[in-house]
């Protein structure tokens, strides 16, 4: 069973960082794509940002300058390191992975969601 654990979100001021991170519990066989999507208050979830294991990454024109995506996948975690926040990012913040565990097939698997809120 694969399991999306996320951490790293809470408030924090306008101009400010945060660093989030999800790791992938379970036997993983191949990492595809990781991400990151959100989903604010009265919104449609959105892409923020994917990657593959080899780096092509994928950003939201509203985020690319200011947030990095990466993946250690000695830890099968992806990060997602947030500059600059601003009002216009407070979410809720999905993991997100399209993978394969051992004895499975290549699958969509998502996190829980983490509470991400700029504010003053």
């Amino acid at each position: 069973q694969v399991q999306l654990v996320e951490s790293g979100g809470g408030l924090v001021q306008p101009g400010g960082s945060l660093r989030l991170s999800c790791a992938a519990s379970g036997t993983i066989a191949v990492i595809y794509v990781m991400g990151w999507y959100r989903q604010a208050p009265g919104k449609p979830r959105e892409l923020v940002a994917t990657s593959t294991p080899g780096g092509r990454t994928n950003y939201a024109d509203s985020v690319r300058d200011r947030f990095t995506i990466s993946i250690d996948l000695g830890k099968n975690t992806v990060y997602l390191q947030m500059n600059s926040l601003e009002p216009e990012d407070t979410a809720v913040y999905y993991c997100h992975a399209d993978l394969r565990a051992w004895g499975t097939s290549r699958n969509d698997y998502w996190g829980q969601g983490t509470q991400v809120t700029v504010s003053s």
